[in-house]
């Protein structure tokens, strides 16, 4: 194992692949095989959706978050004061601060999982009218459902979209383990090399979403994380190569 592949960009604390490199000599490259780009104002408006038509609004993305906004001051939409905003989390949240003045807005968050979303809106906001904000493809319907099941007055609506990157460039076939975690990464891969074949390529994969599109793309996984033993993708490849050194 010399060469590595990880389809997202480089994170900002490297320090665990920095010592993966040191330890078993690899190379570890970065490269995201597609991006999350905002939808156009036309690509918008063709769902008829009226934002002002809702009192409270749902994020589960900071691309979501620039995305609203974007929109909102293209189509000259001035959000009310009055806006209630959800977040699966306080990062997420906190984010919100680069759009609005945070302590005059009514925040809410989150745990990460779509239950503690529900639980905040609980019966004190039971009666607001939700937009869940969400990416095209996305699934989100673990969120949905409980909503539905409380009886709440929602509507989804798609804000950004993925947009495969040109990987033409790249010699795949250089690499022996291709790190993936979304099923994009897999759609971006079959687009950008539409005759791939694995060959000896060790995948690994990261998330439970990604296993499904890479059995139908007929890839073979070698690596499945994350895992209690391997909670990270540093972790999981010093595992691997550990026992395959």
């Amino acid at each position: 194992m010399k060469r590595i592949l990880i389809s997202q960009n480089a994170p900002l604390n490297e320090a665990p692949y920095n010592a993966i490199k040191e330890k078993f000599g690899v190379e570890i490259e970065f490269k995201p095989f597609f991006l999350i780009k905002p939808l156009t104002s036309r690509e918008f408006r063709s769902q008829r959706i009226n934002i002002l038509d809702y009192t409270a609004i749902i994020f589960s993305s900071r691309h979501a978050i620039d995305a609203f906004y974007g929109l909102c001051d293209e189509l000259r939409v001035k959000i009310p004061e009055t806006m209630k905003y959800f977040c699966t989390t306080e990062a997420v949240a906190m984010y919100l601060q680069k759009h609005i003045i945070f302590r005059k807005r009514k925040i809410f968050f989150g745990t990460g999982t779509p239950q503690s979303v529900v639980d905040l809106i609980g019966a004190k906001h039971k009666g607001e009218k939700f937009l869940v904000t969400q990416a095209e493809s996305s699934n989100s319907s673990a969120l949905t459902a409980l909503m539905e099941s409380r009886g709440l007055d929602f509507t989804t609506a798609v804000f950004v979209k993925p947009v495969s990157q040109d990987l033409k460039g790249e010699d795949l076939a250089s690499y022996d383990m291709i790190v993936v975690f979304n099923p994009h990464d897999v759609r971006s891969l079959k687009e950008n090399f539409p005759d791939f074949q694995q060959g000896t390529i060790k995948f690994l994969s990261y998330g439970k979403s990604i296993v499904k599109a890479m059995e139908e793309a007929g890839l073979e996984i070698a690596v499945k994380a994350p895992t209690p033993e391997a909670p990270s993708v540093a972790k999981a490849l010093e595992i691997y190569l550990e026992n395959n050194s």
